[in-house]
């Protein structure tokens, strides 16, 4: 095996691997906001909150931000790699990506925040926000495959 078939090889796996970690960590979005909806529904105190403070929790810790340090981590090496700093369209991808880690933190701070008792956001609003990684997510995704710039 030659040096460049190692090298595209290695590259197609830490692709791979990103695109994965990418759809734990979007689907993971889509999932919490739901949680804090169906959460701020309970009863404060009940037994259901405590279940829905449990669930939420281990989202957080066990899936969302193990899967959104690995995008960052293999994302990074990608753009390294091809040189995307370069490139026009990787721009907007990587502000987008930096908005969704805004969000990410907003939401597990929100979570905190539930945890504690304290509701400050409509469930109306927090169906609002659950759209949010849907557009960011269509969008990159364009960004990525189109190059439109």
């Amino acid at each position: 095996m030659t040096f460049g078939t190692a090298f595209a090889m290695t590259y197609l796996w830490i692709k791979a691997a990103h695109l994965i970690f990418v759809i734990f960590w979007i689907a993971g979005l889509f999932m919490l906001p739901r949680y804090y909806i169906y959460h701020q529904e309970s009863a404060p105190g009940s037994d259901e909150e405590r279940r829905w403070i449990d669930r939420e929790r281990k989202l957080r810790s066990i899936i969302l931000t193990p899967a959104m340090i690995a995008v960052w981590v293999f994302g990074l090496i990608l753009a390294y790699t091809i040189g995307a700093w370069t490139m026009g369209w990787f721009h907007l991808k990587f502000l987008l990506v930096i908005g969704l880690t805004g969000y990410h933190g907003y939401m597990v701070a929100y979570g905190k925040r539930l945890a504690r008792g304290e509701r400050p956001v409509t469930g109306k609003a927090l169906r609002l926000m659950n759209e949010v990684p849907g557009i960011a997510t269509a969008i990159i995704v364009v960004l990525v495959i189109v190059k439109p710039f």
